[in-house]
């Protein structure tokens, strides 16, 4: 049985052969796969039930049910200001407030807020604000800590003006594990200090604070009415100074590493410019460090599942030509797809291919159906939207002109199908999932990866100017195609592509498999199925030949595994059992076929 079905080597053929760059193996054991037995290791779970008939597998559902998408929003800044009296925090305070949205915490309208309540706290500390001393921590580390924990709080971000004044607030701080992002220092000279101090005036109407000579009243009557703050004599003000440059000595030990030092003895608008730049800076490496933090994670998840894929990895699933495929089988290709996928985007990979061709998913047999390749694209698209990225999912257009128009039969109705599908009960179409088609216009900015379904040449047209286009958009963000068909085809009437055929193909050849599966069969046959490779990233290929066993049962065994996809001539010499050798070449027709895509 299992010599008949070999025949002559030479006659075994695989279409569309050609190498692609070196990856490492994922096992050499002889395997078997029952479909009974499929084992999946799902990272989540989904409803891939979409269907057009009664045993199909495609549902319309066009209305979203809300969103249930983790994505990756950054965490707000937390900030602590310092600086001696009238160095002028209020002001910048005012400024970062209304930048950067942040919850101004002050430790001073918070005690005068007690002060003018009569309260016995307030009554407390104004004895202290009188005499130029500072609070004690115990008078107002617990309105602050409450303050900080607040939910406004912890979603804006905060910003701690004048708190903490002591080493003991600091560690205690640091005890509830509240520490800021950067610790920002006025620093003015002293006799600078006071003269602001000395010549500060309240109006007791506003609230609003003046100054006789840098910022005088706008007329008499408000300046009739201004008064002098308590603390606000020169004695006082050094008294003050003094204090402030001890304990702020005492808190540099706990917030060394993240202080800035900002010149305040300029402008308002020039002092915050350089707190601008310097909140931007640290608002801006906050991010990347979530986003390096979370690809670590991925990548440790990822490496994970790998890990555990292999151990658990049954093989080659039986029976690929019973038609339509079960909903294990289907299941599990997308899963293998999803995760070899996911593995190169989290390698840094970007320009990607993924080619599958089981019978439901190669057009050039009688039972493809599109359904099932856009079950695929939705497990791809919903997967990476639920790690936070917004995905555009894209399908060519009518190409060509006049009466060269038109697109390829096997895309007919695929935007459609695309837009009225189940993406599941969250809504994440629409939000981080999004249609469009293949050109630069469809580029935006907010796009973070992009797949692409089955691109395709035609003959008289060449999507390769478009995708080339879409790509050099797109610069750094992962573009995948999903079952591209990239050979070159002829033109026609002078309107087909601007590149020559070589560089067609260059560009064609520069997008690298992160997943590769194909069904072997006798040349020019479908029947029966002789064995298959399959890469899945990083890993090598693998190539598997079927065998019949008794009562109708099947196994697929490995052969052999290969850095590169091995051509004609190595897959027949590997089902004959000869040793391969590296320094040979395809020859002959197929031979030709293996060189071009």
């Amino acid at each position: 049985m299992l010599q008949s079905s070999l025949a002559p080597p030479s006659h075994l053929h695989c279409t569309n052969l050609y190498s692609v760059p070196s990856l490492p193996p994922l096992c050499s054991l002889p395997l078997s796969f029952s479909s009974s037995s499929i084992s999946f290791g799902r990272r989540r779970c989904r409803r891939l039930s979409f269907g057009v008939h009664v045993d199909t597998h495609f549902s319309i559902n066009p209305e979203p049910k809300g969103l249930r998408v983790s994505c990756a929003i950054s965490e707000p800044l937390k900030v602590m200001i310092s600086g001696a009296p009238a160095s002028g925090k209020g002001t910048q305070c005012e400024m970062i407030v209304q930048k950067f949205g942040l919850v101004h915490i002050s430790t001073g309208d918070l005690l005068r807020s007690e002060v003018s309540s009569g309260s016995e706290i307030g009554n407390k500390a104004k004895e202290y604000m009188d005499t130029g001393r500072l609070v004690p921590d115990e008078v107002v580390i617990m309105m602050v800590t409450t303050r900080i924990s607040q939910e406004d709080a912890k979603e804006k971000g905060w910003l701690l003006d004048g708190f903490p004044r002591t080493f003991a607030q600091a560690q205690s701080l640091e005890k509830l594990k509240i520490r800021p992002d950067v610790y920002i220092v006025l620093d003015v000279p002293d006799q600078i200090l006071i003269d602001r101090c000395v010549g500060r005036r309240v109006d007791p109407v506003t609230g609003k604070i003046y100054h006789l000579k840098f910022f005088p009243p706008e007329n008499e009557e408000i300046k009739a009415r201004l008064v002098t703050r308590s603390d606000d004599t020169e004695e006082k003000v050094k008294s003050r100074l003094e204090i402030y440059k001890k304990n702020a000595e005492a808190i540099l030990s706990t917030y060394s590493t993240i202080m800035n030092k900002v010149d305040g003895n300029h402008s308002k608008d020039e002092v915050f410019k350089a707190i601008d730049s310097l909140l931007s800076k640290v608002q801006k490496d906050k991010e990347n460090m979530m986003k390096l933090e979370k690809s670590i994670r991925a990548s440790e998840r990822l490496s994970n599942l790998a890990s555990s894929s292999q151990e658990n990895w049954r093989g080659i699933p039986t029976r690929l030509n019973n038609i339509p495929h079960s909903r294990e089988i289907r299941t599990y290709f997308y899963d293998d797809v999803l995760q070899a996928t996911q593995r190169a985007v989290n390698d840094g990979r970007t320009r990607l291919k993924v080619e599958i061709n089981i019978p439901e998913l190669n057009p050039e047999m009688d039972v493809y159906r599109i359904g099932t390749l856009m079950e695929l694209v939705r497990v791809l698209a919903l997967s990476f939207a639920d790690d936070g990225k917004h995905v555009k999912v894209c399908v060519q257009g009518s190409m060509g002109e006049g009466a060269l128009a038109g697109m390829p039969l096997q895309l007919a109705g695929t935007r459609k199908i695309l837009e009225f599908m189940d993406w599941g009960d969250y809504g994440a179409k629409g939000t981080f999932i999004n249609i469009g088609s293949i050109g630069s216009k469809e580029v935006e900015e907010q796009d973070d990866l992009f797949i692409l379904v089955a691109p395709q040449n035609a003959v008289g047209n060449c999507i390769i100017d478009d995708l080339k286009a879409m790509t050099d958009a797109a610069g750094n963000r992962p573009v995948i195609l999903v079952n591209p068909r990239l050979k070159d085809l002829p033109g026609s009437s002078g309107i087909m592509q601007t590149m020559g055929r070589d560089k067609r193909l260059e560009y064609a050849a520069s997008f690298e498999n992160c997943y590769f599966f194909r069904l072997l069969y006798y040349a020019g046959t479908q029947y029966p199925i002789m064995g298959a490779i399959r890469m899945s990233y990083p890993y090598r290929y693998e190539l598997y030949k079927r065998v019949d066993e008794s009562f109708g049962k099947e196994k697929y065994i490995i052969l052999t595994t290969s850095s590169e996809r091995p051509n004609i001539d190595e897959i027949n010499d590997a089902f004959i059992g000869k040793p391969r050798s590296e320094a040979k070449k395809a020859t002959g027709f197929w031979g030709f076929l293996s060189g071009i895509l």
